[in-house]
């Protein structure tokens, strides 16, 4: 059946190559985008002297690629709403109370003149239907003010407290090295050269003599003094 409307609407459509003079088509809105549950309304307008048959054309997509048309099933949910006419312009609704995902589809209206034999699409409009993110935290903007702040108090206080340490530390290991500095001047400080010189020497010649000097014929033996 799909393949047979295929057929006649390309027929119509060719046919009327010749008398598009007599229609013409205003602009469509070309992208129109709802959520789930949610109410769409598509218009069509168009210029045109006589009142011709309009009849509601979805146009879906496949996996493959390809579209396929089909008449739009009128129901409780789907009704198309009475022309309407303003200033020569005649417009026409579709309107969908409870969209599905599969209600995705391209929505042309199909222009029917039965005299003189004319028949076109219009420009159409692209329905998209998609399912909307459910949040999981309903917070108010105060709220996310708030934990705005916390985390940059926190992130502050990550920063401060390790930076606070480390120069603490540095600071004692340099009191430290002052403080080891100037016990090592205060050893040194009280000695004298010239009494560690004469000390030295002694220490020496004591190595250098023996225990005992020499016997000297005549001579009152001494013993050296250690």
């Amino acid at each position: 059946m799909e393949f047979g409307l295929v057929l006649s609407l390309s027929f119509l459509a060719a046919v009327a190559n010749g008398n598009q003079a007599m229609v013409q088509l205003e602009v469509d809105q070309p992208f129109q985008r709802v959520p789930v549950s949610e109410k769409a309304s598509i218009q069509c307008c168009y210029r045109c002297k006589e009142k011709p048959h309009v009849t509601w054309i979805m146009n879906t997509h496949t996996v493959n690629g390809t579209t396929i048309p089909r008449f739009v099933n009128l129901s409780d949910a789907v009704k198309a709403e009475p022309m309407t006419e303003v200033d020569g312009v005649k417009c026409h609704w579709l309107i969908l109370k409870n969209v599905r995902v599969a209600d995705t589809a391209l929505y042309q209206c199909f222009i029917n003149l039965t005299s003189p034999r004319i028949a076109i699409f219009t420009h159409g409009t692209f329905l998209q239907v998609y399912m909307p993110m459910h949040k999981t935290l309903n917070l108010s903007e105060s709220v996310k003010n708030s934990i705005i702040t916390a985390e940059g108090v926190l992130l502050l206080l990550c920063v401060l407290i390790p930076g606070t340490m480390l120069l603490c530390k540095s600071k004692r290991l340099n009191e430290l090295e002052r403080k080891k500095g100037r016990e090592e001047e205060n050893i040194y400080e009280g000695l004298n050269l010239d009494d560690c010189n004469s000390i030295y020497h002694q220490i020496q010649r004591s190595h250098v003599q023996g225990p005992y000097q020499d016997v000297a014929c005549g001579e009152e033996i001494q013993l050296e003094k250690p």
